[in-house]
């Protein structure tokens, strides 16, 4: 399950259990229309409560970043797990944004939302 709340340049994601490949396409669809309207986007991912992330939903997000390197400003993810925190660096390859790993749900947020 995810929950997306849409704020001036942000997208504010959180999910909770698995997170399957219907949730990534709502999360894109919402990423779109903030880019459509607003120009470059900051993302933040809560991932503390997520369970699973499958492959499929990992290759789409690695797509999704290469296609829009240059659509997305900022993208800070909230977990303390290794695995987690390795695939946002890796997602973090394909893009031009700047991307940092927080255990900290209130850095996190300060942090993208700072100019």
């Amino acid at each position: 399950m995810i929950t997306i709340e849409l704020r001036s340049h942000l997208v504010n994601v959180a999910v909770l259990g698995q997170f399957t490949l219907a949730d990534f396409k709502e999360l894109e669809d919402a990423v779109m229309y903030k880019i459509k309207f607003e120009g470059r986007v900051n993302l933040l991912f809560d991932l503390r409560d997520m369970a699973k992330l499958t492959v499929d939903v990992a290759w789409e997000e690695i797509k999704f970043a290469r296609e829009h390197r240059f659509d997305l400003w900022k993208i800070a993810v909230v977990t303390d797990n290794k695995w987690i925190a390795w695939s946002a660096w890796l997602t973090g390859l394909f893009t031009y944004a700047e991307t940092q790993v927080f255990e900290d749900y209130n850095l996190a947020s300060d942090w993208v939302a700072a100019a």
